[in-house]
């Protein structure tokens, strides 16, 4: 069982020597990952840790259709005053379906553009939002692609604010399975994300008071899983089904994503494969803690210093992560045989790394705890004068 391995690591820490690994052999038995998806790209993320847990071609580029809007949301939360007031332009009123059904100059509080874009998904609503938020599509797209950077989805790229299909001289709107993932990973940090994609209807109408809403939520998932979270759903004619979303509970939080799961009539086949990948999540992970609570490394010694070696200093934690019975844990300190002096403190000399599977899961600096001068003239002489006075 793994809470065995969790109970070792609190009983059995260890301190290691330089280049040394320390492996957890975690007890064996058959992988039990999810088969037949019918997704063609898939990905299974602990939303906690980031890590993913399982993927199918999750660095595929592919299109994500309205999965998009999740960015859309976020970006808009981060940059925009939900009370402000949104008018709408001619572009924004003449996207296609499916729409709220705005028309050009009127106007609407941008929270309530909010609740149209993720409950329904309306294009028209995406597309007024972006051109408030950004001054233009292009320029809220700027705002959506530099995000997926600062969040490391290096294989994302966003044109439009509502996913649908476009194409233009540097690439495709697209993004992988596990770029989608770490997206929703940031979204769910968001409590206004959260309230306002939980939400199951609400109504509105524009600033004139001429016209009212009621928008419902369309994201089945939130019924189908107990714990369910949040999500997106997504459809195009070249992106197909897709469905990204997330789910807390027994301590877990999970994030599926599902990209090209079908085209018509096959539209709950995205519905299967997000419970299947939840699923395997919740029964075959558990959380389990690693690392070590404290760490002192041996000193190191110094060549041409005035003291021939340094001590060292680490801060090092344990860390809680969801581990399946095939995972490996590993710990390795990495450190040179000596230094040059002159050393300084805080100087970072080498690093504790811990792993999972071979992988890199942290990283912790190993740094210099005193200054150690290089032996200069002035050294030299004062360490003649010491012996002369002896």
């Amino acid at each position: 069982m793994l809470s065995s391995v969790s109970h070792f690591f609190q009983k059995n820490t260890v301190l290691l020597t330089a280049a040394i690994l320390f492996f957890c052999a975690l007890p064996a038995r058959a992988e039990n990952e999810p088969e037949n998806l019918y997704a063609r790209a898939a990905a299974l993320m602990d939303a906690d840790s980031g890590r993913i847990l399982f993927e199918k071609n999750g660095e595929e580029r592919l299109p994500m259709a309205s999965t998009t809007k999740i960015m859309t949301l976020l970006i808009t939360l981060e940059n925009a005053d939900l009370d402000s007031f949104v008018e709408v332009s001619a572009y924004a009123a003449s996207m296609p379906d499916v729409q709220l059904g705005i028309c050009e100059g009127e106007r609407y509080r941008l929270l309530d553009l909010c609740y149209s874009l993720m409950l329904e998904s309306h294009n028209d609503t995406a597309v007024a939002i972006a051109e408030h938020v950004g001054g233009s599509v292009e320029g809220f797209a700027a705002l959506m692609n530099q995000k997926a950077r600062d969040l490391g989805c290096y294989d994302t790229y966003f044109i439009t604010p509502n996913g649908l299909d476009a194409a233009d001289e540097t690439g495709v709107h697209s993004t992988t399975a596990e770029d989608l993932a770490r997206i929703m990973r940031c979204c769910m940090e968001n409590e206004t994300f959260l309230a306002i994609t939980q939400t199951s209807s609400w109504s509105f109408g524009d600033l004139d008071g001429t016209r009212s809403f009621t928008v419902n939520n369309k994201n089945a998932f939130l019924n189908m899983m107990e714990g369910a979270l949040t999500g997106k759903t997504g459809f195009t004619n070249d992106a197909g089904y897709c469905y990204v979303g997330a789910l807390e509970r027994d301590g877990k939080r999970l994030i599926a994503v599902v990209l090209a799961c079908g085209w018509p009539n096959n539209k709950n086949w995205k519905w299967s494969d997000t419970t299947k990948l939840m699923s395997y999540g919740l029964q075959e992970f558990e959380s389990v803690t690693v690392g070590v609570d404290s760490l002192t490394p041996e000193p190191l010694p110094v060549t041409n210093g005035q003291s021939a070696e340094v001590s060292l200093g680490v801060e090092i934690s344990p860390e809680s992560l969801l581990l399946c019975a095939e995972d490996r844990f590993s710990v390795e300190i990495l450190l040179p045989d000596s230094l040059e002096a002159p050393v300084y403190e805080g100087e970072i000399v080498g690093s504790v790394v811990y792993y999972i599977n071979g992988e890199i899961l942290d990283l912790f600096p190993i740094t210099a705890a005193e200054d150690v001068p290089a032996i200069d003239f002035r050294w030299r002489l004062e360490q003649v004068a010491r012996q002369w006075a002896l």
